[in-house]
């Protein structure tokens, strides 16, 4: 299923937190908690319901197949998803460096 069929909102690219559960196959909770921990920011935290860029959808599927093919609880996804922002991060500036 591709991302963009999986979010009611159509081509507007802002989602809810509904929706990205839905599109990544996470509880309600699961994805709250990827709120919590700081992976997923609402485009404006004073609005209510919060509305996420589209693109966190993506990053709530790896957090399903962390949580699915390593058995990690919330906080284990989380650190994983760090790690791999860090990664990709410290990759991206080898690139630039070269």
């Amino acid at each position: 299923m591709e991302i963009e069929d999986a979010i009611e909102s159509g081509q507007s690219g802002i989602c809810t937190i509904e929706e990205i559960a839905k599109a990544s196959g996470l509880s309600l909770a699961e994805v709250q908690a990827l709120v919590d921990f700081g992976l997923l920011v609402p485009l404006d935290e004073l609005i209510e319901p919060a509305r996420f860029h589209k693109d966190y959808v993506r990053t709530a599927v790896v957090a399903r197949r962390l949580r699915d093919d390593f058995e990690l609880d919330a906080r284990g996804v989380a650190v994983a998803l760090m790690l791999m922002r860090r990664i990709d991060a410290l990759e991206e500036e080898l690139r630039t460096r070269r």
